[in-house]
């Protein structure tokens, strides 16, 4: 019996589908390659900026996402507003949307920061200060920054005094953070500084201003003001503890209650109110309380 003929083809087909299937696989390397370096592009983009431009980790230097927010009563010029990779669903100045939809009191314990960056407003002490959202509770963080921008900006608010003043940032230094978390988030955070919030109130705890969503988004029975007047009565309260202003009562039936009077468990007799100052600048006081 004689053996089958070796076919001299044999070695050079060998070769070729040997340099096919090296083709082949590379081919797949390159394109998870991309589709891996386009998914970390997303994530980057809605949450947090893992990386800074010089490829080192972030949160330093300014990012694509940072914009200007105007003072009060101002629109921003079109060249006001820098590239965003994730442009929001408000632009700075305008009102944000007072019962988002979405809201709800299911955080996951991260929280993104409102890439939004505004001019100080007020003189003497400028405090920096941050504006974060917990993830999970469908809150827009850049109109949540606008609003708080708008309401420190206001001349019924705090800086009114001439002492203090206050500037919206998203990186760098800063001196406080206003964090809207869900209730769980916010009787964690308060309790390890002795709070009790009993998932209803906020707090004010080390650099944090800790803000419960059912305040933001449903105000108070006891406040019959509007939805907008009751987030500026949180914000002008909170940060009055922030700045050294302790609680005050009500200074007489039928007067407007302090901002720092803690309306939310009753008005005894006091008309409510959001703001420590009259439109006029005069300080709407009381009496000193615990």
């Amino acid at each position: 019996m004689r053996a089958a003929p070796t076919s001299r083809n044999a070695p050079s087909r060998s070769r070729r589908r040997a340099q096919q299937l090296r083709r082949r696989r590379a081919r797949r390397r390159l394109t998870l390659g991309i589709a891996l370096v386009g998914a970390l592009a997303v994530v980057g983009g809605v949450t947090v900026n893992l990386l800074g431009q010089d490829g080192t980790p972030g949160g330093s230097g300014p990012t694509a996402q940072a914009r200007a927010i105007p003072p009060l009563g101002e629109t921003p010029a079109p060249d006001a507003i820098e590239p965003s990779a994730a442009p929001p669903s408000t632009q700075p100045g305008s009102t944000p949307p007072s019962t988002p939809a979405q809201a709800n009191g299911r955080g996951k314990g991260t929280f993104t920061t409102a890439a939004a960056n505004g001019a100080a407003v007020g003189h003497g002490t400028i405090r920096r200060y941050k504006v974060e959202v917990e993830d999970g509770i469908g809150i827009d963080p850049q109109a949540t920054a606008a609003q708080i921008h708008s309401i420190l900006s206001d001349k019924r608010s705090w800086t009114t005094d001439g002492r203090n003043g206050f500037q919206l940032v998203s990186d760098g230094t800063y001196d406080f953070t206003v964090k809207i978390a869900s209730p769980e988030t916010v009787d964690k955070i308060c309790a390890t500084a002795g709070l009790s919030t009993g998932g209803e109130v906020n707090c004010d705890v080390g650099r944090q201003v800790m803000v419960n969503i059912k305040r933001w988004t449903s105000g108070s029975p006891q406040f019959t003001g509007s939805i907008d007047d009751y987030r500026a009565l949180i914000v002008n309260h909170e940060v009055g503890h922030r700045i050294g202003h302790g609680h005050e009562g009500c200074p007489g039936k039928g007067k407007l209650a302090p901002a720092m009077m803690q309306q939310i468990y009753g008005l005894n007799g006091c008309l409510p109110n959001a703001w420590p100052y009259t439109a006029d600048g005069t300080y709407i006081s009381g009496p000193s309380v615990p």
